[in-house]
């Protein structure tokens, strides 16, 4: 990389190969930080969803209203000895409004709907025997209904790892397509200057020689224009607007912690890319020359 002022003045300094490989390396590192972003932000949503869902459960008391609040008694005596379980109590009629209010308004009365009470589960390290749990409730509190949530834990976290599968793809095809303008801007540049390189083998400069003239200036412009992209795309996603409460999908999107450090990398992968592209566009184009 410390090149031959000399044998850099074989690449042109300008003009459109120049322009195509700052403008290739600046889009793909701008896309590859929202990429990266999107990868670890699902990564973190199917942790999330998964630690939470998998430490609660939610028992459903479907009853007559006559009967509802002993078989809710009933229920949280047994969760009061069943192994596995942290914290149980019922949900109050507040809180189940709140629930529902979404679908049926802040106005909804309890009192003239059968809406079943609702008991939180809260499990402990040990886990919860869900099976055991249920055959107890079932012989004891027959209006008891169990869901330890896996139903909904297991698609969220299976989309959650797609999606982060999704974006390290994405910025596999990202270098790829960097990889590949950037051949073409080489060859197109070594094709422009055939006549150069005829003279140069003429006074006795070897295709190595000539070859690392170009590595070394499509590397430098790879790596100048990720760099710019990667810093927009930073400030991008540093500017990208906080979610609210309601929206937890969107919730921990971006970058956080040491996750700011990652895409300070992209610059030298698409050096690293571009180094390796250009020097097999450039020794098979020479080949070709000759």
């Amino acid at each position: 990389m410390v090149g031959d002022r000399h044998a850099d003045r074989v690449v042109p300094p300008s003009g459109f190969t120049a322009q195509l490989t700052l403008f290739a390396a600046a889009a793909m590192a701008f896309l590859a930080v929202f990429a990266l972003a999107l990868s670890l932000a699902s990564g973190r949503l199917a942790q999330r969803w998964g630690d939470e869902l998998a430490r609660s459960a939610t028992i459903r008391i479907v009853a007559p209203l006559d009967q509802r609040a002993a078989q809710t008694d009933a229920a949280l005596r047994i969760l009061e000895t069943t192994k596995g379980v942290a914290t149980a109590r019922a949900l109050t009629d507040a809180e189940q409004q709140a629930l529902l209010a979404p679908w049926f308004g802040p106005e909804l009365a309890l009192d003239t709907l059968p809406v079943p009470r609702l008991i939180e589960v809260i499990e402990n390290s040990e886990g919860l025997d869900a099976t055991g749990l249920r055959l107890r409730l079932s012989a004891e509190v027959p209006g008891a209904i169990l869901d330890d949530h896996a139903r909904w834990r297991a698609p969220l976290i299976k989309a959650a790892t797609r999606l982060r599968i999704l974006g390290w793809l994405s910025i596999l095809l990202i270098g790829a397509a960097v990889a590949a303008m950037i051949t073409l801007a080489a060859h197109a540049a070594l094709a422009a200057n055939a006549q150069v390189i005829a003279v140069l083998r003429l006074v006795g400069a070897t295709d190595d020689y000539i070859a690392q003239a170009f590595i070394r200036r499509f590397t430098l412009r790879a790596l100048l224009g990720a760099a710019a992209g990667t810093t927009l795309g930073m400030i991008a996603v540093l500017l990208m607007p906080s979610a609210a409460e309601e929206a937890g999908f969107l919730t921990g999107l971006g970058l956080q912690g040491w996750h700011w450090l990652l895409p300070l990398l992209i610059p030298f992968l698409a050096g690293a890319v571009a180094f390796i592209a250009t020097g097999a566009a450039a020794r098979r184009t020479l080949r070709e020359l000759a």
